[in-house]
């Protein structure tokens, strides 16, 4: 089996980007993207104009699907290419590789996700005193805790953009699970933080809604955020 892998490249922020075609060929119909990226990078291999593939530069780490390092925008999709059967594009015969574009561009498809894990420093997203714990804050918190900053929420998000005031669902995730944690009367920051950086903002399109690579349900867990932080409800906690 082959399939032609469409690669944008830059080699830096101010180059021009371009496209570079290289058809691969495997056996296994469970082979994935990431491991077809990593067999291009160990050399030998040229484009189907007869040049030489430099290494790609992209980012990996577990290749399992549980760290959202490899997240990419793959057949017009934001995905994690550990998880991107390359026997799903078999009938088109070809898949696009590009970068997040919501991100700064560092090469290739790398770019610089630093600005959610700032973006949680900001917020100082972390409890100061013992959590609240009952079944249903365990829930919500297990359920948030999955998120794995991968970035690919914010790709298909229309209202974020890097250094805006709304910081999508990438931070409203770990913002929920500290509202639910936080004792009664030390939540007033962390509410006031998720209105204005995530409420005020979200304009509930839920593009977000089936684009998690991780499949958690967004849209449950901002229910029960909106009504603790916006409306004030005793969603979590027993009065």
């Amino acid at each position: 089996m082959q399939i032609r892998l469409d690669i944008k490249r830059q080699q830096s922020p101010d180059d021009k980007s371009y496209i570079q075609s290289i058809v691969y060929e495997y056996d296994d119909k469970s082979e994935v993207l990431s491991n077809a990226l990593g067999n291009i990078n160990k050399g030998g291999c040229k484009d189907t104009e007869g040049n030489d593939v430099s290494p790609l530069s992209w980012e990996c780490s577990c290749l399992q699907k549980k760290c959202g390092a490899c997240a990419m925008v793959i057949g017009g999709r934001p995905r994690l290419a550990c998880d991107a059967k390359l026997s799903e594009f078999a009938n088109e015969g070809f898949v696009t590789v590009e970068p997040l574009s919501k991100f700064p561009l560092i090469r290739d498809l790398s770019v610089d996700r630093s600005v959610m894990f700032d973006t949680l420093r900001r917020i100082r997203l972390w409890l100061e005193t013992d959590a609240y714990d009952n079944d249903k804050v365990r829930d919500i918190a297990y359920e948030s805790s999955g998120c794995l900053q991968c970035g690919c929420c914010l790709e298909v998000c229309p209202n974020f953009y890097v250094g805006g005031r709304f910081y999508g669902m990438a931070a409203g995730l770990p913002m929920s699970k500290i509202i639910a944690q936080s004792q009664k009367g030390n939540d007033k920051d962390i509410r006031q933080q998720y209105k204005k950086h995530f409420y005020s903002g979200c304009g509930k399109s839920l593009a977000c809604r089936n684009i998690c690579p991780a499949g958690l349900d967004a849209d449950r867990v901002m229910a029960s955020s909106n009504a603790a932080a916006v409306w004030k409800r005793n969603v979590y906690k027993k009065k």
